[in-house]
């Protein structure tokens, strides 16, 4: 029988057998390890940068020249403004700009701020409850190595490298 743990990607097989996922389950049901939230901020990041020049960037035509709907970019707008990324104004003549030039952000913290976690496995959560098995665990080594592979890439690549 597979169980699944709530609030993971961690399948029970059997008592002794577990299948852990990397990412998040897709519309399609695909495993994904960044979501279309993550994706779409680092497009409404790069598209501000190229578009600032001229002032602040509204939100509408955005989302317009990435295809993208507005409600969606408006749910994690205040995640982005909330850690000084972007600031904006309302009104005439409103919108966002970067608070940063484009080569001091790292794709790694925009992706950080957007995703619930970019970590492989839930043992390595930072403030997770330790598991029972961290001490004898032949994999744990190479999870963290993963994880640390993945944001050293992640850190090494900033919003100007994409534009």
């Amino acid at each position: 029988m597979i169980q699944k743990s709530k609030g993971s990607n961690v399948f029970r097989v059997s008592n002794d057998k577990v299948i852990v996922y990397i990412g998040y389950r897709n519309q399609n049901g695909e495993m994904v390890m960044i979501s279309t939230r993550g994706r779409y901020a680092i497009r409404l990041m790069i598209d501000i940068a190229e578009h600032q020049e001229d002032g602040f960037v509204p939100m509408k035509e955005v989302a317009v020249r990435q295809g993208l709907s507005l409600k969606y970019l408006e749910q994690f707008l205040p995640a982005l403004t909330k850690n000084n990324f972007l600031i904006g104004i309302q009104g005439k003549n409103g919108g966002y700009r970067l608070t940063r030039n484009p080569e001091e952000y790292k794709i790694g913290e925009i992706l950080r701020v957007t995703e619930k976690s970019l970590v492989p496995v839930s043992c390595l959560v930072e403030g997770a409850p330790e598991c029972e098995r961290r001490k004898i665990c032949k994999t744990v080594d190479f999870w963290s190595g993963l994880n640390d592979v993945v944001n050293e890439y992640l850190d090494s690549k900033t919003l100007a490298d994409l534009m």
